[in-house]
C-alpha cells in the first residue's frame, strides 16, 4: 500500500537545535488542579482514569485553609486541591475558571537557580525559593507566572525521602481500581487569546530556553467554520512539550474561543498522557465511564491510504474511534476525551507513539469537526 501522507507544511526544526539549556528540566513533577470538591474529584480520577492514592494534606496534617489529594499512575502525579473556607485565591480561581489546571510543576535539580535564571530573563515571580522540610528531608520550591493564572513551580526534591513532600501524609485507601496503562505526560496544551501566541512562544524561548519544534497555521488547523493557530515549544532534552494555541478567523466560534469564554481567560486546554497500548487503555476508560470524542465511520475508509501500514488491526481502532497519523519518524494513535467537568474547558488526550514525534496534523480536520458537533450541541458554535 502506498503511503500518501504529506508533511510539507510541518515546520520541523532540527530537533531541539535552538534550545539553550540554562534551565535543565528532569520532567513534569506534578500537575495541580484547583477543583470544587477534591475528595469527589479524586474518586473520579481513580475510578475513571485508574490513578492510585498517594498522599493527602489537610486538617489532619495541620493545613487549615485547603485540602489536597495526590494521585499517581506510573510517572504521572495529579494534585487535586479545594479550599476549606470561603474567600481566598483558591475560591477566586474556581469561581472564575471552574475546575482547571493551576500549577504545572517541573522537576529540577536546583529550584533556586531555576527561579534566578528565569526571573533574570523577565519571568514574573510567584514566590521566591523556599525550603519546606519534615523528618523525611527537605524540598525546595520556587514559582513563576505563565499564561493566564497558570504558574510553573520548580521542585527540587533530591534531599527528600518522604511520600510526596513535607505537609503531606500517606493516603491509604481500600478502594484502589486497577491502573489503565497511562505512563507519563506527553505534552500539555495552553490556550491563549487573540494574537497572544507569539508572545508566549517568545516567553518560553527567551525566559525558559525552549525551542520551537513545530508550528501550524490556520491552513493546517481549520474546518469550514473554525480555525486556530498553534506552535509547539520544547525544552532542551525534549521531556517537556508545551503547544500554545490561539484563535484564528473563521465563520463561527472556534473551540479556542469557546474555551477562553468559559474559562474566562488563558489556561491549560488539555493534558496528553502516553500509553503503550491505546486500545487496552481506551477500552478500560470507556468501560469506567469516560466519554470520548467520536469521528464518523467514514474516517476509516481511506485512513490507511493516508498513513500507510500500521501494526494494529484497524477494526478495534475504528470501533473505539482512535485516530491515526504519520510523520517522517513513524506513526501515532490518539483519542481525546470530552471535557472532564461541566464547563467545556479541560480535557485529556490519550496518545500512543509508534515513532512519530508530531501531534496528529492529519487528524486535525476530523478532530475539530467532532469538536464542532459537540459545540453545536451546546449552542456555542
Amino acid at each position: 500500500m502506498e503511503t500518501t501522507y504529506d508533511n510539507s507544511s510541518l515546520k520541523l526544526k532540527k530537533e531541539f537545535l535552538d534550545a539553550e539549556d540554562f534551565l535543565p528540566l528532569n520532567g513534569t513533577d506534578y500537575v495541580e488542579l484547583y477543583v470544587g470538591n477534591a475528595k469527589q474529584a479524586a474518586h473520579f480520577y481513580k475510578t475513571a482514569f485508574g490513578f492510585q492514592s498517594l498522599a493527602y494534606a489537610g486538617l489532619e496534617t495541620g493545613i487549615k485553609d485547603r485540602v489536597s489529594y495526590v494521585l499517581e499512575q506510573e510517572k504521572i502525579r495529579l494534585v487535586l486541591t479545594s479550599p476549606l473556607g470561603d474567600g481566598g485565591p483558591i475560591n477566586e480561581h474556581i469561581n472564575k475558571h471552574g475546575d482547571g489546571v493551576k500549577n504545572v510543576a517541573l522537576w529540577v535539580d536546583d529550584a533556586s537557580k531555576s527561579w534566578s535564571e528565569t526571573t533574570q530573563r523577565g519571568a514574573e515571580s510567584v514566590y521566591e525559593p523556599k525550603i519546606i522540610e519534615d523528618k523525611d528531608g527537605k524540598v525546595v520550591l520556587s514559582a513563576i507566572k505563565t499564561y493566564g493564572e497558570t504558574a510553573h513551580i520548580f521542585v527540587e526534591r533530591g534531599d527528600y525521602n518522604g511520600i510526596f513532600m513535607p505537609g503531606f501524609m500517606p493516603w491509604k485507601s481500600e478502594y484502589n481500581p486497577a491502573p489503565v496503562g497511562l505512563k507519563f505526560i506527553d505534552h500539555m496544551v495552553g490556550n491563549v487569546g487573540w494574537n497572544e501566541m507569539n508572545q508566549w512562544v517568545e516567553f518560553y524561548a527567551k525566559v525558559m530556553g525552549f525551542a520551537q519544534l513545530i508550528s501550524f497555521d490556520d491552513k493546517d488547523i481549520s474546518t469550514d467554520y473554525t480555525a486556530l493557530m498553534s506552535k509547539v515549544m520544547t525544552n532542551g532534552n525534549g521531556r517537556i512539550k508545551f503547544p500554545i494555541n490561539e484563535p484564528a478567523e473563521g465563520k463561527k466560534k472556534s473551540q479556542i474561543e469557546e474555551y477562553i469564554e468559559f474559562y474566562n481567560g488563558a489556561g491549560v486546554q488539555h493534558v496528553a498522557v502516553a500509553t503503550d497500548n491505546i486500545v487496552e487503555t481506551v477500552t478500560a476508560m470507556k468501560n469506567r465511564g469516560v466519554e470520548f470524542l467520536k469521528v464518523p465511520a467514514s474516517y476509516y475508509e481511506d485512513v490507511l491510504d493516508r498513513v500507510g501500514e500500521i501494526d494494529e488491526d484497524l477494526a478495534p481502532l475504528s470501533e473505539l474511534g482512535i485516530l491515526i497519523d504519520r510523520d517522517d519518524e513513524g506513526y501515532l494513535l490518539q483519542l481525546f476525551t470530552k471535557p472532564v467537568a461541566d464547563r467545556p474547558t479541560l480535557f485529556f488526550e490519550i496518545i500512543q507513539r509508534k515513532g512519530a514525534k508530531s501531534f496528529g496534523k492529519g487528524n486535525f480536520k476530523a478532530l475539530f469537526e467532532a469538536i464542532e458537533r459537540e459545540q453545536e450541541s451546546r449552542g456555542t458554535l
